[in-house]
């Protein structure tokens, strides 16, 4: 008889709207992601089953790519993945969505083990009906051309204390960021993409990116600006917090993980 693989870990790819949610992380009292992704999972894998995210992802951020890790008590037949997919995703509500469900090396870790985090944050130009739940509409006239600027300064090992919330609270806000960069869709002028790729992200960091090079964008902050408050902590850019409508994990990657897909600017509706 043809013996049947099984895994013990299994890596989750999830999406979501996060409108209605407290963010990722389980919490008391409140409505979280994760805990609604794991009241769906435990019937189906075992109650014993131990969930981890890749990052906890704010109230109201979204994810069209978090990944999860999950430690069984048992092995599960890995040809039995698919059924147990849509298992889970029958007990989640529908602005959470599993997209794979794989098997994982021994000790995989969603959060310890990645390499490089994805997020990407819309706006928008104009008012859309639409698109509103996950865009930041701007009114004012913005220059593409200075935020991509503004946004090259970014790249490389900086200390970002100026654009986390509670700075004293973290062990470090040395990130290394290992790109970012401001794109407008050809076929959709009125889009402004903000995407950027670290290890790890701190607290608030990338909305308050955001904030900044709108500020930039509008002429009210000139582009080398934004290297100062790199090199000298200041609580300016708290005052630029962009709202958590436009924010997206968008991509997870691990060694040995291909390269990662090209996502719509459309996704979601615009």
């Amino acid at each position: 008889m043809k013996e049947t693989r099984t895994s013990r870990v299994l890596r989750a790819t999830v999406e979501y709207d996060g409108s209605r949610y407290r963010g990722w992380q389980s919490q008391m009292n409140a409505r979280t992601v994760q805990g609604v992704f794991t009241g769906a999972v435990k019937p189906v894998l075992g109650e014993g089953t131990r969930i981890f995210g890749s990052g906890r992802t704010d109230a109201g951020v979204h994810a069209l790519g978090q990944v999860a890790s999950l430690s069984l008590e048992r092995s599960v037949p890995v040809p039995e993945l698919p059924r147990l997919r849509r298992a889970i995703n029958d007990g989640l509500p529908p602005d959470v969505h599993v997209l794979a469900l794989e098997p994982a090396p021994p000790g995989f870790h969603a959060r310890h083990d990645a390499a490089l985090r994805i997020y990407r944050y819309r706006i928008s130009r104009r008012r859309t009906a639409f698109g509103k739940p996950w865009v930041w509409w701007v009114k004012d006239p913005l220059d593409a051309a200075a935020m991509k600027k503004a946004a090259a300064l970014l790249a490389g090992r900086h200390d970002f204390a100026s654009f986390c919330e509670n700075a004293p609270g973290h062990d470090s806000t040395l990130v290394e960021v290992a790109w970012a960069k401001v794109e407008t869709p050809a076929s959709v002028p009125d889009l402004i993409l903000f995407r950027i790729a670290a290890s790890h992200f701190l607290w608030k960091m990338v909305r308050r990116l955001v904030g900044t090079l709108v500020e930039v964008g509008t002429g009210r902050m000139a582009a080398p600006k934004v290297a100062a408050l790199l090199a000298a902590a200041s609580s300016e850019p708290s005052r630029y917090t962009a709202p958590p409508s436009g924010l997206f994990l968008e991509t997870v990657v691990y060694e040995g993980d291909p390269a990662p897909p090209e996502i719509d600017p459309l996704r979601p509706g615009w």
